[in-house]
């Protein structure tokens, strides 16, 4: 039996269904991410779970215990939110105590817990400073700890750093990781920031109005995503819409192009398809450089290229077609708009997504 499992999670707002008909399971222990954009549902969900939310329709249960009824402060969950919402008058210390204090735990006990906790973040020399003494950072971790603080059954955590900083948030992801994992808590997190939900994460939930549309491991979901909406929504990549030219020599045709698909053999000639090539999967082919003998190679122009640090997303014009690569930014540093291109792509690397009504020709999207 799963640790939480979540039952056909309904709930609309006057004529808007925010979730509708959500199921999921969630181990103990395991850290879960909820990703999708705004709107798709997924803090609805997630306030359900807390209590702060009656469903519609559906049920929550918690370690074999049907919770859907009980208040929040009845569950036993510790919750974080954008703002780390601190008591403004209450020192560093006192803050993470109050829950334990609440609960009626002794002062020995409350002292070596708290003590233990600032010293898990770093914060232990802090922890005489009140909250605006401290960076947005070090607040958010003394939201943490606050919430871990009394031994939740489950912490739930609402985009807790979403109006941070870049190297923050990187750096935030992995102390809550490291934390979480040190005291083995499960948790359940919600982001629109795809990053986050893989680099963070056990599994990953990815929604969009109001439903699951997959759930999987980081991994999986990038590499060999099922749904199209996970694989449009994940990663950067090319998607394409075109035909089967010739399941024997494994040909998809994409209005002009003629491209190697391995998983072209598994379908009819003439069935409409969605490819997906993921940037990184496509090869630029060096001045002098044989096209490879599998696959297919393409000769297009640069139309616009990306900085992204050690590496640069670049968009080709290949016969009218926009194809998605990334090279090295040092290689590719010199290249203006314009500049001729030949790519390479693994027929490993040109999936069919999925099939699609008619047949025929289509145009590339």
């Amino acid at each position: 039996m799963s640790y939480l499992e979540l039952r056909a999670l309904r709930k609309r707002f006057g004529k808007v269904t925010a979730v509708d008909g959500v199921s999921l399971t969630v181990e103990r222990g395991e850290l879960v991410s909820l990703l999708g954009p705004s709107g798709c549902g997924k803090t609805t969900l997630l306030r359900m779970v807390a209590g702060l939310e009656t469903p519609d329709a559906g049920a929550v249960e918690l370690d074999g215990e049907d919770v859907t009824a009980l208040p929040p402060y009845e569950r036993r969950m510790g919750m974080v939110f954008q703002a780390p919402a601190l008591f403004p008058n209450l020192r560093v210390r006192d803050n993470v105590a109050f829950g334990l204090q609440v609960a009626g735990q002794g002062r020995v006990v409350v002292g070596e817990r708290v003590r233990a906790l600032l010293d898990m973040v770093g914060l232990a020399a802090r922890a005489d400073h009140f909250p605006h003494q401290l960076s947005s950072g070090e607040q958010q971790r003394v939201a943490l700890v606050r919430a871990l603080a009394v031994e939740p059954r489950v912490l739930l955590l609402d985009e807790p750093w979403a109006a941070l900083d870049a190297p923050l948030r990187a750096s935030l992801r992995t102390e809550i990781r490291r934390v979480q994992q040190r005291l083995k808590v499960t948790a359940l997190f919600v982001t629109h920031d795809q990053e986050e939900a893989l680099s963070l994460s056990d599994r990953v939930v990815v929604m969009n109005r109001g439903r699951i549309e997959e759930v999987g491991r980081p991994r999986d979901l990038y590499r060999t995503p099922r749904a199209a909406f996970t694989a449009l929504f994940i990663g950067s990549a090319t998607h394409l819409i075109g035909w089967v030219a010739s399941p024997a020599e494994a040909i998809v045709a994409v209005g002009p192009l003629r491209l190697r698909s391995a998983d072209a053999a598994r379908h009819p000639a003439g069935t409409r398809v969605r490819l997906l090539i993921r940037a990184e999967a496509v090869r630029l082919l060096d001045a002098g450089e044989p096209e490879p003998a599998e696959g297919s190679w393409l000769t297009g122009a640069l139309l616009v290229k990306t900085f992204r640090g050690p590496l640069t997303l670049l968009e080709v014009d290949v016969d009218g077609v926009v194809i998605r690569a990334e090279a090295g930014s040092d290689r590719v540093d010199a290249l203006e708009a314009g500049t001729p291109l030949r790519l390479a792509i693994a027929a490993e690397a040109c999936r069919i997504l999925e099939t699609l009504p008619g047949s025929g020709e289509a145009e590339a999207v």
